[in-house]
């Protein structure tokens, strides 16, 4: 997969994601705008509802204070109804009345009004200087007054704030509602957007990750059949070519000659077995799989063998390795073997990247109960977004069709093997043409 599907689909991703914020919001500020519409349009019907009952009510409560009052003048009705609140009024009047007279003119004049509430009265006595409370009236389609069906729970002198003062008497309608509609919580809608946009963000981002990987995969997979045919074509090629010679030599060829022949091919073709076996063996290599014959060795000694082997090999070129110990101490618990191979491996590595002469540092130092090992080349460097990928199994840093440098993208991926088998950990730090340096931390014990 081309880089420019990668992005392509990265873009065209973004566009649906900010599509779906920009629609869901749009939609959720209509939806909010028209509730609260609605609900401005059904607020104003319900206080001209609770209006018209407040008109209604006062007219009953005045016809009952006109029926109590039949022989008094009518100015004595005059401020005698006060509205405590939108469920409760309380009429003042000049004697005492009953009950059940009080209740009949209101179920009469609660009918004629058209006034469809439950409700209870009260009347004050001012012989006993108490005020008792009726039960609950209970409004009945079936029968053209309400009924008395329970007493009430909850409600008492108290807690409607009735004073003992006068004479008087008491309405309360507790089923009356105010403001039936609420305005509906403005941060939901939000939550569900965010909600929303959270999901399609992650599932986005899960997908565009496994579309990398795979696209990374594929470049690795791609450089490593590349890499492998570079590397096994040259002994194929040599052992064809000796066998073709020596298909062509006559009976009587000079047996030197032929064991020349036989003895090119007899190399290539162990060369060749070499290189197939190394790479079924590290590529099979496993964390579960590595086997460590661990003995007490001397850090100092094995840096010694990798100095002496790099001087060797280095001999002519004028490469420089130094070796810089900040301890006293220098024994751990280890495999000798797979500690040697691993520092090999770097320093090879620190050699074979190098396009000047090769200059290597090696410093030890104790660290944390442990050592730690720096190796510090002045190679080519390794690109940021490649240094976090090197220790990867078969990765290699793309090089397209240039294989200047030999290998198969699995020594690093062996050492790191080898140092976490050790209960230790290693990481790169490198600068593009400057150099890379490895640091290896290892337990003493």
């Amino acid at each position: 997969m081309k880089n420019r599907t990668v992005n392509a689909v990265a873009i065209l991703g973004i566009i649906s994601i900010l599509s779906i914020l920009i629609v869901q919001f749009v939609w959720i500020q209509n939806t909010r705008q028209l509730q609260q519409e609605y609900i401005n349009i059904q607020q104003r019907e319900d206080s001209l509802n609770l209006r018209e009952f407040a008109q209604q009510a006062r007219t009953a409560l005045r016809n009952v204070l006109t029926s109590v009052h039949q022989n008094e003048e009518p100015s004595a009705v005059y401020g005698a109804i006060k509205q405590i609140s939108y469920q409760h009024y309380t009429v003042d009047i000049n004697d005492e009345i009953q009950p059940f007279y009080l209740e009949t003119l209101l179920k009469k004049e609660f009918y004629l009004q058209d006034i469809q509430q439950d409700f209870l009265f009260g009347i004050y006595d001012c012989f006993t200087d108490s005020i008792s409370l009726s039960g609950l009236y209970v409004f009945d389609s079936d029968s053209i007054y309400a009924k008395q069906v329970q007493q009430t729970k909850g409600i008492t002198p108290e807690s409607l704030n009735l004073t003992k003062d006068g004479h008087y008497f008491t309405v309360y309608f507790p089923n009356l509602q105010l403001d039936q509609i609420k305005a509906a919580s403005s941060f939901s809608p939000m939550v569900y957007l965010i909600i929303v946009v959270i999901f399609v963000v992650v599932f986005f981002a899960f997908s565009l990750g496994i579309i990398i990987r795979q696209k990374r995969l594929s470049e690795v997979k791609n450089d490593f059949i590349n890499n492998m045919t570079h590397e096994l074509k040259t002994p194929i090629s040599t052992i064809s070519l000796s066998s073709e010679l020596l298909l062509r030599l006559e009976d009587n060829a000079d047996p030197d000659r032929m064991r020349k022949y036989a003895s090119i091919i007899y190399k290539e073709n162990k060369r060749l077995e070499k290189q197939v076996e190394r790479v079924l063996n590290i590529a099979q290599l496993d964390k579960d799989k590595v086997t460590l014959n661990k003995e007490t060795v001397s850090l100092f000694s094995i840096l010694n063998d990798v100095k002496e082997n790099f001087e060797f090999n280095q001999a002519t070129g004028g490469g420089q390795l130094s070796l810089q110990k900040e301890t006293e101490n220098e024994m751990l618990v280890g495999d000798p073997v797979h500690l040697t191979n691993v520092l090999f491996n770097l320093v090879d590595n620190a050699v074979k990247y190098c396009k000047n002469i090769p200059v290597i540092l090696i410093t030890i130092k104790t660290e944390k109960e442990g050592y730690r090992i720096d190796i510090q080349d002045n190679g080519i460097g390794i690109k940021k977004e490649d240094l976090r990928l090197i220790f990867d199994k078969f990765y290699r840093v793309p090089t397209g069709n240039i294989h200047d440098v030999k290998g198969f993208g699995l020594g690093l991926y062996y050492v790191k093997l080898i140092i976490e088998a050790h209960k230790g950990k290693i990481d790169a730090k490198s600068t593009l043409d400057k150099g890379t340096t490895f640091s290896i931390w290892l337990p003493a014990r």
